[in-house]
């Protein structure tokens, strides 16, 4: 008897640089739940290549490099998944990961690899999966995600459920992002960090933060995006203590930055600039001098405002709808370099 031929399929995700908000909100039903903002940055991703074998028991999966606990996870959920609407029982494979995301910095290095898994799964079965369903797959194989299956679109996102609590419009307003690294680029241990609860005049004050995010993105007011990005990440400076923080804050002010930001789950960091205000190499220039100056590594530089296709509106509660005629999502952006070893890493200097 023939063995069932291999079917390859691949997949691809970038990642972000922090959140522009971060803290608990309040869902349409008026439930508390933790959300956030990313702040989406091309370049950086994870690519995931995975050969199925039709026959092969489902627990006979490979995975390279062998310490991805989390995506091996992925594969089986999202094989559990595609199988069905192909109407073939699940099978085992092999699946490779590659990326260069440096790990612990807060840029969604974990749910990368994760939703690049999960599409090069759906590939091999020819089938696209809806975003809803990929994000409920992340949660599942990581417990909570970033919102990276919604290329770039900025939405506030209940990363522990998968869910879109609401759309703010089809993109950011225009910024260039002095990127950087506190801690001198150390990983952050967020299973280390005190639990932090939150009250009732904390939820106000995130919500006034979210509105004023939502007038920002519809106008396209890329100075109160700053300004909440700043209130945001200096009420995440209240638990992660980075020391740097001030210096920072005290940069950007002196060099006419809109805003900080910050990964509230890890170290890096930016410098938010109006890329219409005159001056703009020499502000950037300046910045990259001033955080070297003050041992602040400068790591990169990017703006929130590449080409954006025309995009559906993204639903509150994500669409479970699939599309069982390929191929499945490989992700719009450029992919990753050659594998990067999965330990922490440095951002690459500019």
């Amino acid at each position: 008897m023939i063995a069932p031929a291999a079917r390859r399929g691949a997949g691809h995700a970038s990642c972000h640089h922090g959140e522009i908000l971060q803290g608990v909100f309040l869902d349409a039903s008026g439930r508390r739940c933790a959300g956030l903002v990313t702040l989406p940055m091309t370049g950086m991703g994870s690519r995931a290549e995975f050969t199925r074998r039709p026959g092969t028991p489902p627990e006979q999966l490979t995975v390279l490099p062998g310490d991805r606990t989390k995506a091996a996870r992925a594969a089986a959920l999202t094989v559990e998944e595609c199988a069905p609407l192909r109407r073939e029982p699940p099978c085992g494979g092999e699946l490779r990961i590659t990326g260069d995301i440096p790990v612990g910095l807060g840029m969604g290095s974990s749910t990368s690899d994760v939703i690049a898994v999960v599409r090069a799964v759906a590939d091999s079965y020819g089938v696209r999966l809806a975003p809803g369903t990929v994000a409920r797959l992340a949660v599942r194989a990581e417990l909570a995600c970033d919102p990276l299956m919604l290329d770039a679109r900025p939405v506030l996102f209940a990363q522990r459920e998968g869910r879109v609590l609401e759309a703010l419009g089809p993109r950011l307003p225009p910024l260039v992002v002095v990127g950087c690294a506190l801690r001198g680029g150390a990983p952050v241990d967020t299973l280390a960090l005190p639990v932090r609860t939150y009250g009732e005049s904390d939820v106000r004050a995130f919500e006034r933060l979210r509105a004023l995010l939502r007038r920002a993105v519809a106008t396209g007011d890329a100075a109160l995006l700053g300004q909440v990005a700043s209130a945001s990440a200096r009420r995440g400076q209240q638990l992660l203590r980075h020391p740097e923080f001030d210096t920072l804050v005290g940069i950007g002010r002196r060099l006419g930055a809109l805003g900080v930001q910050i990964a509230h789950s890890g170290a890096v960091a930016g410098l938010l600039l109006d890329p219409a205000a005159p001056g703009l190499r020499h502000r950037v220039r300046d910045c990259v001098r001033a955080l070297e100056s003050n041992g602040i590594p400068a790591t990169r530089v990017f703006t929130t405002f590449p080409p954006v296709p025309t995009v559906p509106p993204i639903p509150t509660v994500p669409t479970t709808k699939e599309f069982p005629s390929g191929p499945a999502h490989r992700g719009g952006h450029r992919p990753a370099r050659p594998d990067t070893p999965r330990r922490p890493a440095r951002l690459p200097a500019l």
